[in-house]
């Protein structure tokens, strides 16, 4: 098969979507598949080729409400005088797939759409933008949903979208399955008896680190150390964060307690080291569609704590793996742990290590099962395979 995927960042891009998409199309390529990803223009990127995806970079910012900035023609150029077999959008609320949308009935491939969570579902601006997509998602020939349980399916399911299938995300074999060759209690200097609570999320004030920080400090534990690891782009708490960290150093009740803050921005090797070492996953994000790394933990035994956030429920439900904090949902739909509450749940499940390996021997063994990028991408084959025979 030909197939395109579009996404408005691609690697060396960091984020969710970038992984997920990242993940498939390598493994499609794995399989036999030509590949290509249209994508923004990235000065980080030197190839074009990555894998054996091949990478077809447009200058373009913005979305549909927004607005665009940038190589729109030509991108619309490229769409409607493509020759794929598949086209596959990845995100709404982003150019890739809003550009898209007025062109669905001239393009003549098989079209698939990704909406990843219609994270802006409940913002007034987007009112028009969203009264419009049912008539999008009609034209396409397959919806593809990462849960069954979220604000995007949902939205399917009102408008009668009747052509929708459920693909989750995962955490891929060849990295949790082999030794990292980075021992990163080693790297910090964290003592083997020490608890490691553990956050990966960039620093881009969503993921919700104030209140894991919180949670962390109010918390009756001792001989702890919490390691938040971002990005290089402190363009969101990144500061604050470090702040924290800094002033956590000198603070009489976390020393006298023997907790420890550590924020860093790692390597992917010593991120899946410390997913690894790490005795528990403290994930308090705001706004999520399907969070990967909660696919991560299961795939590095780790079992985690979560905000109501996304289907972080459903993934807790799949796993046996995790608990879901205590959570209160805004009218906008973003998240936020309950600061008390949920420090109250963080020393149960440190303090009850049979629980946490049982929680650990689960949700790994449910992984390997059914979570594996391995498996997923061989799910969007036979989708693919299904729609052009």
């Amino acid at each position: 098969m030909n197939i395109l995927h579009t996404v408005s960042e691609y690697y060396p891009s960091v984020g969710g979507m970038q992984e997920v998409v990242r993940q498939i199309s390598e493994r499609l390529v794995k399989l036999g598949h030509s590949v290509s990803v249209a994508t923004r223009t990235l000065s980080t990127r030197h190839s074009e080729k990555i894998n054996g995806v091949k990478i077809v970079e447009f200058d373009i910012k913005g979305n549909a409400v927004t607005g665009y900035q940038g190589e729109v023609e030509a991108y619309r150029q490229f769409l409607l005088n493509s020759t794929f077999d598949i086209i596959t959008n990845f995100a709404a609320q982003q150019w890739a797939s809003d550009i898209m949308f007025p062109l669905l009935c001239k393009i003549q491939a098989k079209k698939v759409f990704v909406p990843t969570g219609f994270s802006e579902l409940y913002s007034p601006k987007y009112n028009q933008y969203f009264q419009e997509m049912p008539h999008h998602l009609r034209q396409y020939d397959m919806c593809v949903f990462l849960s069954d349980e979220y604000r995007d399916i949902n939205f399917a399911r009102e408008h009668n979208i009747l052509r929708r299938v459920v693909i989750p995300n995962g955490a891929g074999e060849e990295e949790f399955l082999s030794e990292p060759s980075v021992d990163i209690r080693k790297k910090f200097n964290i003592p083997k008896d020490d608890l490691l609570i553990l956050n990966v999320g960039s620093h881009t004030g969503l993921k919700g680190h104030s209140e894991a920080i919180n949670i962390f400090g109010k918390a009756s534990i001792s001989n702890a150390t919490f390691l938040i690891i971002g990005n290089e782009y402190w363009n969101g708490c990144g500061k604050i964060c470090r702040i924290r960290q800094h002033l956590s150093g000198a603070f009489p009740r976390w020393r006298k307690a023997g907790k420890v803050l550590l924020v860093s921005s790692l390597t992917r090797d010593e991120t899946v080291s410390a997913y690894k070492h790490a005795d528990l996953f403290l994930f308090t994000s705001k706004i999520e569609c399907s969070p990967i790394v909660l696919f991560e933990c299961m795939a590095s035994k780790t079992p985690f704590l979560t905000t109501d956030v996304g289907n972080a429920t459903e993934i807790v439900k799949w796993s046996g793996s995790g608990i879901v904090l205590p959570t209160v949902v805004t009218d906008c739909g973003y998240s936020k742990a309950k600061i008390v509450e949920s420090s109250s749940v963080l020393e149960g499940l440190c303090s009850n290590i049979t629980l946490r390996n049982a929680m650990s021997a689960t949700g790994y063994r449910v992984w390997k099962e059914k979570f594996t990028w391995e498996k997923i991408s061989k799910q969007y084959e036979k989708l693919y395979n299904q729609l052009i025979s």
